[in-house]
């Protein structure tokens, strides 16, 4: 039964990845500084951005949603008229298969032709283009959120950084989830730098609630027998899981089977949408709260989701509701309020982007995730809040909203620090 639970979410994870300031754009007349002249990925007419993303692979499950929430706000965008009013544009899509060293490799394949990068996903795959962005002084969206992009300048992050992610998490479960600091708290991560910011934030958690953490299991990606790492976390009464799809299928398949059932926490790459149809459905119903951003799929109360659903319908009509598409979407919104900045100041140069990120002051995502402060790297301020979802077949990519937009006194008082 184990093999039927884990092959069969797998492969229906492999299906389902095949599938600022308000409104930033259309809007601005390009300011007082005179038109930007043409520049590396500006022919005068089409701003070029680079997408590097896994597009096939068992993490296309995220890269695929995720570079169409991008498409879906540069298609809008470019109705009203592109940045400014008056430039469209362009996306250059490169498939990076979640490999460090493929990233990089597509990266230098395409970085003469734009004039910054959308999207890089994926916490290894940053650091392994990040010195050679310093070197060439171009700007990247991490889709990843470390709390080590922070302080780069280099870097356009988004969203509440994973730490945040698991110090609320905590908080959650301590305060109202049945958890004390007498409880056996434990988690299980990938073991690369991605796993780690899930282990930094549980252990800056301990030390600020005073517990201990029991046991932390690591595995390697594409793990296929999950035994071992579960039989491990026997005892634990809670679990943080720092992992991506597929492997969290595995995971939480292998739990099942093994009638292992304390109260997950996920750190947001772990779910998609396929879980919620899958034979770990009602496992994961029973025991597992997802850490992410913004809220359910339709959510009228919240302006930014009824923006994105009007525009997926338009621009995206066969892409299926998805947690990544609002990140996605959110990236390529803070990209513009960049490249308004760039654009009224009339330089699109390299230089020009980076200043232009340093100008710029808060941010606004209209509920799909906190507002971001931006500016000179070493004064940023990220949000601190989070949304805890439960999973819900009923409910559109399944994930139904336990707690909106929440915020503990310890992800406030998180301190965030340049890497190196």
């Amino acid at each position: 039964m184990h093999r039927r639970i884990t092959c069969a979410l797998a492969a229906m994870l492999l299906v389902a990845g095949c599938g600022g300031a308000g409104d930033q754009g259309g809007s601005q007349s390009g300011g007082t500084a005179g038109a930007p002249p043409s520049t590396s990925g500006f022919d005068g007419t089409t701003i070029r951005l680079g997408v590097l993303s896994p597009l096939s692979g068992p993490v296309a499950v995220i890269g695929q949603p995720l570079t169409a929430g991008n498409k879906i706000w540069f298609d809008a965008l470019n109705q009203r008229g592109g940045v400014a009013g008056k430039y469209k544009v362009e996306l250059v899509q490169e498939d990076t298969q979640y490999k460090p060293d493929v990233t990089v490799q597509q990266y230098n394949k395409v970085k003469g032709n734009v004039v910054a990068f959308t999207q890089v996903l994926g916490t290894a795959p940053t650091l392994a283009v990040l010195p050679q962005l310093k070197t060439d002084k171009v700007l990247a969206a991490p889709a990843s959120l470390d709390a080590l992009w922070v302080r780069e300048p280099n870097l356009l992050p988004v969203g509440g950084p994973y730490q945040i992610q698991v110090i609320n998490a905590l908080d959650h479960y301590l305060t109202v989830g049945g958890g004390s600091k007498n409880s056996r708290i434990c988690t299980m991560i990938q073991d690369d730098v991605y796993g780690e910011a899930g282990l930094q934030g549980l252990q800056y958690a301990a030390e600020k609630y005073g517990f201990t953490i029991a046991t932390a299991q690591r595995y390697k990606t594409g793990t296929e027998n999950f035994t071992g790492q579960i039989q491990a976390l026997a005892g634990c009464q809670m679990v943080f899981l720092t992992a991506t799809p597929t492997d969290a299928g595995k995971i939480w398949g292998t739990a099942a089977q093994a009638k292992f059932a304390p109260r997950w926490y996920a750190q947001s790459p772990a779910y998609a949408a396929a879980m919620a149809k899958s034979p770990i459905t009602p496992y994961l119903q029973q025991t597992a709260i997802i850490v992410a951003e913004g809220t359910e799929w339709g959510d009228e109360k919240v302006s930014g989701m009824k923006d994105l659903v009007s525009r997926t319908t338009q621009f995206g009509p066969s892409q299926q509701p998805d947690y990544y598409l609002a990140f996605g979407y959110n990236q390529a919104r803070a990209m513009t309020a960049v490249l308004e900045k760039a654009v009224q100041n009339g330089n699109l140069s390299r230089d020009g982007i980076l200043n232009a990120l340093n100008q710029l002051g808060k941010v606004s995502f209209d509920g799909l995730t906190d507002d971001y402060q931006y500016g000179p790297a070493e004064t940023r301020n990220p949000p601190r809040s989070s949304t805890l979802f439960a999973v819900d077949p009923a409910k559109p990519f399944g994930l139904k909203t336990v707690k909106y937009n929440t915020s503990s006194d310890a992800a406030k008082a998180f301190e965030f620090k340049k890497t190196g």
